[in-house]
């Protein structure tokens, strides 16, 4: 495998992850609510994104439309975790949880998608995995991936169903989770 693709991969995590390293890893200060059956789909996102790296990886070199495909994927991923953490601001966290003080947002891409920080997971694992990966063990990642994702949006959907009641349920219907055009 040319380095050349160590480096895209290593760059876009790196891009990727820094506005949540600058924001913080979301703090527990003043949470109230909180649902830790959310760490089992933590795990299975993970999971997901462990598999990317089973394969000998290092044998191979991706075609030039993966490669570019993955490029569009980690600008995509890049992009939604630099304006979903933003629009979030302090509201974020790293697992299923709500403070006193926290608001419904629905500026930025959560005009789009109800939970655009999901969406930029799976474009890094899309990307990251059309560049290393085969394809039967990134079908599988995905699989592992989107039922980790489901579990945590259902937990999340609901803790914010039980704070913000219909004006919740009226966005909810409105927005897609985190995969456009799919409700």
């Amino acid at each position: 495998m040319k380095p050349a693709y160590y480096i895209l991969v290593g760059i876009s995590w790196v891009i990727w992850f820094l506005p949540f390293l600058l924001r913080g890893l979301g703090g527990k200060a003043g949470t109230n609510v909180k649902d830790r059956r959310a760490l089992w789909g933590i795990l299975l996102q993970g999971i997901g994104y462990a598999l990317l790296w089973q394969g000998p990886f290092w044998l191979q070199s991706a075609e030039s439309w993966r490669t570019a495909l993955a490029i569009v994927f980690f600008l995509l991923a890049s992009l939604l975790s630099w304006t979903g953490a933003q629009a979030l601001g302090k509201h974020w966290r790293f697992q299923a949880a709500l403070k006193a003080d926290h608001q419904l947002v629905r500026s930025g891409p959560y005009r789009f998608l109800r939970h655009p920080i999901y969406t930029s997971m799976l474009c890094l694992l899309l990307g990251t995995g059309l560049v290393l990966t085969s394809w039967p063990l990134l079908a599988c990642a995905i699989v592992i991936f989107l039922v980790g994702t489901e579990i945590r949006v259902h937990i999340e959907d609901g803790l914010l169903a039980s704070r913000f009641g219909d004006d919740f349920q009226v966005y909810r219907k409105a927005v897609p989770a985190y995969i456009p055009l799919v409700r």
